[in-house]
């Protein structure tokens, strides 16, 4: 089986890929950096999502995690929204895809984050369904998940910072963030295990949102 990630050389993108390899499967990743995998069964290749002319040709896929995406870069509509539509709509269409998921975001929901990266995460969710009603007559599922604090390399302004990270398990019920390696499960199980749900958005953010909603960031 092979499945396509976008943003392999580091964070989820990584951790998702690993797993996927674990698990058996082809992996292709695309991403604008180095590989950062040593593995036969992973291909990388180099490239930007948000530039359909750099997409490569890669046949007979049967899963697609749209993951790719930066935060406040200034430049978030592009590599988030546009990005994922060219990935999507390059891959997700093939014959043999049987599931896509996209990364979308907690900040989708609740609006509290960087405007752009707002704006281009909740334009994700509502691409995903629109994807969903249209592969739907095939028998093909397409989600999005929403995820909330994440230990990752672009949130260390607020993990490295205990007065911040302080403040974020004060409004973090479950007063955790996922790891890598936790969404990486999320991902293969909304991907291979789900079998009837689609055009949906899942929020997974330790009962932050529902619960008691905020956004804590360097001033």
């Amino acid at each position: 089986m092979k499945i396509l990630i976008t943003g392999t050389s580091k964070g989820i993108g990584k951790a998702t890929a690993i797993k996927f390899l674990k698990e058996g499967f082809e992996v292709f990743g695309i991403d604008i950096l180095d590989a950062s995998i040593d593995d036969p069964n992973y291909h990388h290749y180099k490239a930007d999502i948000s530039k359909k002319s750099e997409l490569p040709t890669i046949s007979g896929l049967n899963y697609v995690f749209a993951n790719a995406g930066k935060q406040n870069s200034g430049d978030d509509i592009n590599n988030n929204l546009v990005g994922t539509i060219n990935t999507i709509e390059k891959y997700g269409f093939d014959k043999d895809v049987k599931a896509m998921l996209i990364n979308a975001s907690a900040s989708a929901r609740s609006g509290q984050e960087f405007p752009e990266y707002v704006a281009s995460k909740s334009g994700l969710i509502g691409y995903m369904k629109n994807v969903a009603i249209r592969v739907a007559p095939q028998g093909v599922l397409c989600n999005s998940i929403s995820l909330g604090g994440v230990l990752t390399e672009s949130n260390k302004p607020v993990t490295d910072d205990p007065k911040l990270w302080k403040e974020v398990m004060e409004v973090t019920p479950l007063k955790k963030w996922m790891n890598e390696d936790e969404v990486a499960e999320w991902v293969y199980f909304l991907l291979i295990k789900n079998k009837s749900m689609s055009g949906q958005d899942l929020l997974i953010d330790n009962g932050e949102q529902d619960l008691n909603s905020t956004f804590v960031w360097p001033k």
